[in-house]
């Protein structure tokens, strides 16, 4: 009996809340603006790396510290679904889950991605 294995790529649908970032620019005007989301950008790539790190590490409260802080910096800029499973992790860690935090990080950490690309790509676009 041969058995097929069938790997599906698992792709996050980004929830970028343009609005929020239009009032951003509009708000601080452009310079400022690309200034915020760059070092935005910048802090959530650290932290996502920084999440992975501390899971490895079986550091579950600093990682339940690193992803509220990171989807606090998230909603400031408008990446709405960071912000909820930044949340979903937290809640993993609480209930000591650790299966489910395992499948919930490694989405966040999916989405993060994703989300990075979109910010980056509709940043461009607002130059």
């Amino acid at each position: 009996m041969t058995t097929a294995l069938t790997i599906s790529a698992c792709k996050e649908q980004v929830r970028l809340d343009h609005d929020r970032l239009n009032l951003l620019y509009a708000d601080v005007g452009l310079r400022e603006a690309e200034d915020m989301l760059c070092r935005a950008m910048e802090e959530l790539a650290l932290r996502l790396g920084q999440a992975e790190r501390l899971w490895r590490g079986g550091e579950l409260q600093e990682l339940r510290r690193c992803v509220r802080a990171l989807g606090a910096i998230a909603g400031q800029i408008g990446l709405d679904g960071i912000v909820a499973v930044a949340r979903d992790v937290g809640a993993c860690v609480d209930r000591q889950d650790s299966v489910a935090l395992a499948a919930v990080l490694a989405r966040l950490l999916r989405l993060g991605e994703a989300s990075l690309s979109e910010l980056w790509d509709s940043a461009v676009v607002n130059l």
